[in-house]
């Protein structure tokens, strides 16, 4: 049995929640950064570290409440040690480790990634069976990974360059939409024509591997007037909901044909998708469409960055015997088959 504080800080949300034995969320508080940032059409590193430092009291304090626990309860602190924003992850694991040194408590520093995966272990009805193939797909990253056990991973590809997120990030910015691009760009493909606009897929031979550069490219090609320019224009006659319909199109594709590769490749039982991206219905749809394993997402709500997600991961690590000491550094590049997350 445990009972865990998780926190979260590897980018613009500062998060912290309350959960036991890795399955019952007593809290879980989120303080978005999204309004700050969105002047930039896209996450401002140093704006971010200095709104986690004004945020994190108030929302570890407010986690503990909503699970009506104070920090004495808690078996550990569990931490995002990376990857992520340097600036970021120093706020989170800093003052994790403040709070294990006051209250006595064990500190344990968390993948971010293996925390996106986690995120769909509450309500599971039964232990899936391992091997599982696991797509994550947030704005920082798209990984293909092979769990052949709890805390046993094998990277199998990842992006070359823009994440999945990142791309609908700057495409939403190309197309005049909201930051962040994604969720604005799914609502405006519903209006379009997928067909309006073939961009290409980066299918890089049989590889596990992505590259999306080359497909924000060709969206900004076909929408602009001068796509060189500094500050390009949209041309009069596209229509965004066209190109939003045809850019999410080519993107879910690859997303999905690869992954239902790579799961049949594998001998996978099943497939688990998580992060930001995970919420997309175009790319649910895909990967239903591409194979006919059973697909596991986590709820929406647990789709973004959140303190949960890592309490939940910290359970199983906790469990093995993990423990972390004050000296603790972040990890702001923590690649697939990195200790203590992925081997």
């Amino acid at each position: 049995m445990s009972i865990l504080l998780g926190i979260e800080t590897s980018c613009d949300e500062t998060a912290a929640a309350v959960v036991r034995d890795g399955q019952e969320i007593f809290s879980n508080v989120v303080a978005s950064q999204v309004d700050l940032h969105a002047q930039y059409g896209g996450v401002f590193p140093e704006l971010a570290s200095r709104a986690h430092v004004e945020s994190i009291t108030a929302v570890v304090d407010e986690a503990l409440e909503k699970a009506q626990s104070t920090l004495a309860q808690m078996d550990a602190i569990a931490v995002t040690r990376g990857p992520g924003l340097v600036g970021s992850l120093l706020v989170g694991v800093n003052y994790a480790k403040g709070l294990a040194l006051g209250a006595g408590l064990p500190l344990l520093g968390i993948n971010h990634l293996e925390g996106h995966v986690y995120s769909l272990w509450p309500g599971m009805l039964e232990e899936p069976v391992f091997p599982l193939l696991v797509l994550i797909v947030s704005g920082g990253h798209t990984e293909l990974l092979l769990m052949t056990g709890h805390g046993h991973w094998q990277g199998l590809g990842a992006t070359r360059d823009d994440a999945a997120g990142e791309a609908f990030d700057k495409v939403g910015r190309i197309l005049g939409l909201p930051f962040p691009g994604g969720p604005h760009i799914e609502r405006a493909a519903l209006e379009g024509d997928p067909g309006r606009w073939r961009f290409p897929r980066a299918w890089l031979d049989a590889s596990d591997e992505f590259s999306f550069s080359g497909l924000k490219t060709a969206v900004l090609r076909a929408a602009c007037e001068d796509p060189n320019a500094r500050k390009p224009q949209l041309r009069a006659d596209v229509s965004v909901a066209d190109l939003a319909a045809g850019f999410q199109a080519a993107l879910v594709e690859v997303l999905a044909r690869k992954t239902a590769r790579a799961a049949e490749r594998c001998g996978a039982s099943a497939i688990l998708v998580a992060g930001g991206v995970s919420a997309n219905q175009a790319l649910r749809a895909a990967l239903r469409d591409a194979s006919p394993l059973p697909l596991l997402f986590p709820p929406l709500e647990l789709c973004t960055d959140n303190g949960a997600m890592i309490a939940l991961a910290a359970h199983w690590r906790w469990q093995a015997g993990q423990r972390d000491g004050l000296d603790m550094e972040v990890l702001p590049r923590w690649p697939p088959g990195a200790p203590h997350s992925f081997s």
